[in-house]
């Protein structure tokens, strides 16, 4: 609620459906809704699912929240499909920034050939091609943050681009 600006078009308005903590599932989202109203923002529901990235990462220690096992694609789609079944307009996979490991593929494509809603994923993308490869498993978005936070560098952000598009 403290990063909401009246100045946005639209926002995520997230739920983290993957924890346990009432708080981060709906209760930071009963405080925000009224100040997302009375500033005309779009709020886009999105069920953000946070996945096992091979250490903890920012996300998981501030919601302190067990991500979901990486290698059970079954738990992500059945999450993904309660998403789906409560009417999120998006679903958010992150392996939490600076995540050492990636979202696998088999889960990526596990959800994208179940639901029919749009996946967003994110965390630990770190070249042009893997940012391809999740496309290629079914990603509808690609969210890249400390690579391109860390590098300054247009040139890298057109490969990215490039990539992405060519997937």
């Amino acid at each position: 609620m403290h990063q909401i600006s009246a100045q946005a078009d639209a926002i995520l308005f997230l739920s983290l459906l993957s924890g346990r903590n009432a708080h981060h599932i709906i209760g930071s989202q009963v405080i925000a809704a009224p100040i997302i109203h009375r500033a005309e923002i779009e709020p886009i529901s999105t069920a953000y699912l946070l996945v096992e990235s091979g250490r903890p990462t920012s996300a998981e220690f501030m919601s302190g929240s067990t991500p979901l096992p990486r290698h059970k694609p079954e738990i992500a789609v059945a999450h993904a499909l309660a998403a789906s079944y409560m009417g999120f307009k998006f679903i958010y996979l992150e392996g939490g920034s600076g995540a050492d490991q990636s979202v696998p593929e088999s889960m990526i494509m596990g959800i994208s050939r179940t639901v029919p809603t749009p996946l967003i994923v994110g965390g630990g993308i770190r070249t042009p091609e893997m940012a391809a490869e999740k496309v290629r498993a079914g990603a509808s978005f690609v969210v890249t943050g400390n690579i391109l936070e860390e590098n300054n560098d247009t040139a890298l952000i057109k490969a990215f681009a490039d990539a992405i598009h060519q997937a």
